[in-house]
């Protein structure tokens, strides 16, 4: 199991706690930190389970790429928001170079 789903998990059962808290006491702030808390915890539990089936995949890369898409794996385990970022560049730059050739 992929760091990211445990952390993800923690992250959300802690952003229901201060939810119910903000709820209970009437702070209003709480509250939304608490949502928000609980949204980053899926967030980050949708990514590892991502990384999760990805590293479960990697026997079909064929053996002279394995190490190359071990260490893309662990670049990915290990910087989250980076990989995201590289990751939402690219479709967006792909997307704009297929949308031209209409």
């Amino acid at each position: 199991m992929d760091t990211n789903r445990i952390e993800g998990a923690a992250t959300g059962f802690n952003g229901r706690v201060q939810g119910a808290a903000g709820k209970l006491t009437g702070d209003s702030k709480l509250q939304v930190e608490g949502k928000i808390n609980e949204i980053k915890g899926q967030a980050l539990d949708a990514y590892g389970r991502v990384v999760d089936g990805l590293d479960r995949n990697l026997h079909r890369v064929p053996a002279r790429y394995q190490d190359k898409a071990r260490q893309g794996l662990d670049f990915a385990r290990n910087k989250p928001l980076l990989t995201t970022g590289i990751v939402a560049g690219a479709a967006i730059l792909l997307s704009g170079l297929l949308g031209r050739r209409r």
